[in-house]
């Protein structure tokens, strides 16, 4: 009679990559996480686009409570506040993927060579990391908005009308990228660090390999699932980056809309007479669940891509 606490045997034939996929599946926290994303990110796509009230306009509707005809209430300007947060959440998760790209081009690049490298280079590089990393980093952001900003306004004027909400955005983008990537930089020299002296890498170099080769073919397979962890940890951090400084009047600009511009005008309507709850609760509440969700997202890679577990 075969003991019902026995664990499950896993087939020594599945590759790696299997192995990791069965143990996220396994993870309910994670899948639930994965799925509540996926489903977030379709809405965004979606309501913007075929919610009836997508026009911009706004209607007679001022500051209606939630209804049939408004499911999350509507705005000063009689908007409807459900199709503004999914298509303020497009924006918010665009910043948040292109931020974590820049970041993660910026980060791996500087990571790698810095590692493979060592000696006096390795010891410069960081040291300018260091550097980086005593600045605070929201400070020169806001700096690299404005300064660019200003000096561009003037021609890009010129050139079309909607130009220079665009190369705010722009700024946006890589401005967060690039005081985003110190620690994955960090992260990935260290794990650079411990590879360089393996014996695939020894091997491959005495083939006769170059640099380049052992650094994309080699190296940055065996640090991709710590990368790739690290990624969906970094997107939170550089949404509420965005959120925080819409919230300041320093990020997106409307008419545009993001998860951070909508909290602002939301705490703008607060009175001591009425409080218009929706206006907050609801982009609020889209935010922080996906902050949560991609934090549990987070953590079920990182158990799933373990390679302590096989």
């Amino acid at each position: 009679m075969s003991d019902s606490n026995q664990e499950p045997i896993v087939s020594p034939r599945l590759s790696p990559g299997a192995r990791a996929w069965r143990r996220f599946l396994d993870n309910r926290p994670a899948t639930a996480a994965a799925t509540f994303l996926l489903l977030l990110v379709v809405l965004s796509l979606a309501v913007p686009v075929l919610s009836p009230h997508a026009s911009a306009e706004g209607s007679d509707a001022q500051f209606a409570s939630p209804s049939f005809s408004h499911w999350w209430g509507t705005d000063i300007h009689g908007r409807d506040v459900m199709t503004r947060v999914f298509a303020g959440a497009r924006l918010s998760f665009l910043v948040g993927a292109v931020g974590a790209g820049v970041s993660l081009v910026i980060g791996v690049c500087w990571g790698m060579v810095a590692g493979y490298a060592g000696g006096r280079l390795d010891g410069a590089m960081m040291r300018f990391v260091d550097v980086l990393y005593s600045l605070p980093s929201i400070v020169f952001v806001i700096v690299l908005i404005t300064t660019l900003e200003d000096h561009l306004r003037g021609f890009l004027s010129h050139l079309s009308p909607q130009a220079g909400g665009v190369a705010r955005m722009v700024f946006l983008f890589f401005g967060l990228g690039a005081v985003s990537w110190l620690t994955m930089a960090r992260i990935v020299r260290g794990q650079v660090l411990s590879l360089r002296t393996r014996p695939f890498v020894l091997a491959s170099r005495a083939l006769g390999a170059g640099h380049a080769r052992i650094l994309f073919r080699h190296i940055l397979p065996n640090v991709a699932g710590v990368v790739i962890v690290y990624l969906t940890l970094t997107v939170p951090g550089i949404i509420l980056y965005e959120s925080f400084l819409s919230y300041l009047g320093l990020g997106i600009q409307p008419p545009q809309a993001s998860l951070g511009t909508l909290i602002a005008e939301g705490a703008a309507q607060i009175n001591p007479i009425r409080t218009y709850w929706w206006l907050i609760a609801f982009p609020g509440g889209v935010l922080a669940s996906a902050l949560l969700a991609l934090n549990l997202l987070g953590d079920g890679l990182r158990d799933a891509l373990d390679p302590r577990l096989g």
